[in-house]
This record gives C-alpha cells, structure tokens and sequence, in this order.
C-alpha cells in the first residue's frame, strides 16, 4: 500500500479513513511479527506506516473538532 498524504486523506470520508486504519494496522502487525522473526523486507515501511496511520488520527481528530 502506498503512503497516503494529507490531501488524499482528507478526500475521504470517514468510513474510508477508519477502514483505511485498520488495514494498515493489520499490515503493521504483520510486519512486526516478521521482523521479530528475521524475514522482514524493508525495516523502513515500518515506520513509514505508523507514521500514516498517525496522519489519518490526526486528520479524524481535526475533523471531529471542527463540527
């Protein structure tokens, strides 16, 4: 999955922002559980999705404030 900017998530709505979460926390916790093991492919998509995912919550939260 690529890396999603603030514009493209701010063009969703909110059930596409939530469903988005959980799958990238699903892929996160795949990746984890890989790197604990070795196998892990690149130890930068780690970050990469956290800090994501951290884009999204903190786009969910601007939005619920502004209502």
């Amino acid at each position: 999955m690529a890396i999603l900017r603030k514009a493209q998530i701010r063009e969703m709505s909110l059930k596409e922002r939530n469903k988005q979460i959980e799958e990238l926390k699903t892929e996160l916790l795949t990746l984890r559980a890989k790197a604990r093991s070795g196998s892990i492919e690149s130890s930068g998509r780690v970050r990469e999705l956290r800090r994501t995912v951290a884009r999204i919550l903190t786009i969910n939260k601007e939005k619920s404030t502004e209502i």
